[in-house]
């Protein structure tokens, strides 16, 4: 993976976007050579052949955002199970004091929900952060944080890490990336997208059988992507397994209701979090999808969209400054917006960015991907319209 450091392989993965004006573009067959051919298209496009590389764009930022603390990582990691078990506590006191009738606690429910979901996701945020090494320069450390994290979750951390390194290494790739990628007429299903992709279920559906035509579950240490760490994934997936334990054990002492209440449902608004933030990170009417030839590692990371999440974009880390992110993905969290801001300062025509509200863009552009991700085998560019 060509992440800040390796600048021989960096100065290999040049190219960017900018401006795009055309849908679903294929390849014409001539007499003209490959290389030829996707020139053309890249102009047609208004794509440039040659833009900053990714050693050019890492110069231009400040060099301190490249480097994790342990000390302020372990800040956040604290203070967000802090608010976890904070908002727990305050709705357990909230429900057995008998200060508010039973009809009133019924409709600040969602709200507990919602706000613990919210931390749920900061959470994850961490142990994502630590499976980039961007929480600190200790693998062993990254690696214990990263489980922990991700294991409250219900997330086998390091089964969604190697996955997650395959979609950073593949961003915008429609023939290699991992999840939300158009589909080639040759391996369409034909079966129908699930509304709003199921929400909550259908990140856990996510992890158990992955997107299709080329899933990957994380819930099998054999499977090919994951079977070079297979040692590492059963280990995660233990460490599910035995935290599922303690939730089934918990729900025999308290009760179901209490564990619906305090964990299922917070964890399901993480989930819905989830699809919502990952999909609308790489989906984008003008985003293009590239096919392996016009691919390139700077193309296809610049095609992430940045988007602010309003009142919780700081909660969950800032993660929806997604450009820097997928450039360099060692930036800790904590860095993201100041790199945002200088990266939009030096390179502006690169920058993709949308202002919309999140729920009626996630709406428009599930609606959009559900009309539009099938697409001819011979499509070179495929973008939303």
């Amino acid at each position: 993976m060509v992440e800040g450091g390796d600048q021989n392989a960096a100065k290999e993965l040049e190219g960017a976007a900018s401006t795009y004006d055309a849908v679903g573009l294929a390849a014409n067959p001539s007499g003209t050579s490959d290389a030829d051919e996707n020139d053309a298209l890249l102009d047609k496009l208004s794509i440039p052949r040659n833009l900053p590389s990714l050693v050019n764009i890492k110069r231009a930022l400040p060099q301190h955002v490249f480097d994790p603390h342990v000390s302020t990582s372990m800040y956040y990691a604290f203070k967000d199970f802090v608010l976890v078990a904070a908002t727990f506590l305050l709705a357990e006191w909230t429900w057995s004091s008998g200060l508010l009738p039973t009809s009133a606690l019924l409709l600040l429910l969602p709200l507990y929900w919602l706000l613990q979901g919210t931390f749920f996701t900061a959470v994850f945020v961490v142990g994502h952060d630590a499976g980039h090494s961007s929480f600190s320069h200790y693998d062993w450390l990254n690696d214990i944080v990263g489980n922990v994290f991700h294991t409250f979750l219900l997330c086998p951390y390091y089964c969604w890490k190697v996955s997650h390194r395959h979609h950073h290494k593949n961003t915008g790739n429609m023939d290699k990336d991992e999840v939300y990628y158009p589909v080639r007429k040759r391996d369409d299903s034909g079966i129908k997208t699930i509304p709003g992709f199921g929400l909550g279920i259908g990140w856990f559906a996510y992890l158990m059988v992955g997107y299709g035509p080329r899933p990957v579950n994380h819930f099998n240490p054999m499977h090919p992507v994951l079977k070079r760490h297979a040692v590492a994934c059963i280990l995660s997936l233990a460490l599910v397994a035995a935290w599922a334990g303690v939730l089934w054990q918990y729900a025999l002492t308290y009760g179901f209701l209490k564990l619906f209440v305090h964990f299922i449902a917070p964890d399901l608004v993480f989930a819905s979090y989830m699809v919502i933030i990952t999909f609308l990170h790489h989906t984008e009417e003008e985003i293009p999808w590239y096919d392996d030839s016009l691919w390139n590692y700077v193309r296809g990371q610049l095609s992430s969209v940045d988007r602010n999440y309003g009142w919780c974009h700081g909660i969950i880390h800032n993660i929806g400054t997604h450009q820097i992110h997928h450039l360099f993905s060692k930036v800790p969290h904590y860095h993201l917006e100041e790199a945002t801001a200088v990266f939009r300062n030096k390179f502006p025509l690169l920058v993709q960015t949308r202002g919309d509200r999140i729920l009626p863009a996630f709406c428009r552009m599930f609606s959009k991907y559900a009309s539009q991700k099938v697409i001819d085998d011979s499509t070179k560019v495929h973008l939303y319209k």
